[in-house]
C-alpha cells in the first residue's frame, strides 16, 4: 500500500543512518565486527581468494565471514552479498559499484613435452591441427579469437578436451594433452615453474578484468571498506601470478 511503502522508505533511511553512525563509531577505534558475505568464481576463489580470506580473518577476528564460490552471475543485492568478486570483459554494464582491481591476461600455453612431440604453432591457422584444450561448455563450434601482427583472427579449433573449469584444462595441459588458452591466474604458477610455456607470444586474447562488485550506498560498512583496501593491496597492479621470470 502507499502508506506501507512510505513506512518502508522511512524505516530504510533510519536503518541506513544507524549503520552510518555505527561505522563512524568503529572508525573511532573499536575493532571492526559484524557479518561479511562474499562471493567469487570457483577457480579464483579456491586458488587465490581462499588464502587471502584467511589472512583477512586473522587481521580482523571479530568479523564473521561467509564465502561462497560459484561461476554463475551472482546478483549481490537480491542474494544478500556484501561483495562479489567478478572476472569478465571490461566495462560490463551494471547498476552496481564496479571497482576494477587488476587486468587479467589470457595466454596460449602448452607443456614442453607436448611441444617437443608435436612442434609449436606459429600462427592462428596452425591451431587447427593442434590438440586443443577448450574452455567452454561444448566441443562443437569452439573458436579462439586472437590479436596479432595481422590484426584480429578468429580460428575454429579442434578440442580434444572441453571443460567449464580452467583447472581441469590446466592439469591436462601440464600432462601434455595439448594447447590451451587460459587466464594467467590459473596457469601463472605453472609458467613460473616451467611446467607450461607460452606459445605464439605475438598473439594474445583480449584481457579480462578482476573487479569488486557491491551495492551502492551512501557509506560502506567499515568491514567492507577494509576488505576493499585489503583486496586492492593484495591483487591490484601487476598481480603476483604474472611475475614470470
Amino acid at each position: 500500500t502507499p502508506s506501507g511503502r512510505a513506512l518502508y522508505e522511512r524505516a530504510k533511511r533510519i536503518l541506513e543512518d544507524l549503520a552510518e553512525a555505527e561505522a563512524a563509531f568503529q572508525d573511532d577505534g573499536e575493532d571492526p565486527q559484524g557479518d561479511f558475505r562474499i562471493n567469487a568464481p570457483v577457480s579464483f576463489g579456491v586458488m587465490h581468494l581462499a588464502p587471502a580470506i584467511a589472512d583477512f580473518a586473522a587481521l580482523y577476528p571479530k568479523i564473521r565471514i561467509e564465502m561462497m564460490v560459484s561461476d554463475r552471475a551472482v546478483d549481490p543485492v537480491s542474494e544478500g552479498f556484501d561483495m562479489t568478486v567478478r572476472i569478465g570483459e571490461p566495462g560490463e554494464p551494471s547498476s552496481l559499484i564496479d571497482h576494477e582491481a587488476a587486468v587479467i591476461k589470457r595466454v596460449l600455453c602448452a607443456s614442453p613435452a607436448y611441444l617437443a612431440a608435436h612442434g609449436a604453432p606459429d600462427t592462428p591457422s596452425d591451431l587447427r591441427v593442434c590438440a586443443c584444450l577448450h574452455y567452454g561448455r561444448s566441443i562443437e563450434g569452439a573458436n579462439w579469437k586472437l590479436t596479432g601482427p595481422g590484426g584480429v583472427r578468429t580460428t575454429e579449433v579442434n578440442p580434444v578436451l572441453c571443460s567449464d573449469n580452467g583447472e581441469v584444462l590446466r592439469e591436462a595441459a601440464v600432462r601434455g594433452l595439448g594447447v590451451t588458452l587460459l587466464p594467467t591466474f590459473i596457469v601463472g604458477a605453472e609458467l613460473q615453474a616451467g611446467r607450461l610455456v607460452t606459445v605464439m607470444p605475438d598473439y594474445e586474447a583480449s584481457p579480462l578484468t578482476l573487479c569488486l562488485i557491491y551495492p551502492p550506498s551512501r557509506r560502506l560498512a567499515v568491514r567492507t571498506r577494509l576488505f576493499v583496501e585489503f583486496f586492492l593491496e593484495r591483487f591490484g597492479g601487476r598481480p603476483y601470478w604474472d611475475l614470470v621470470s
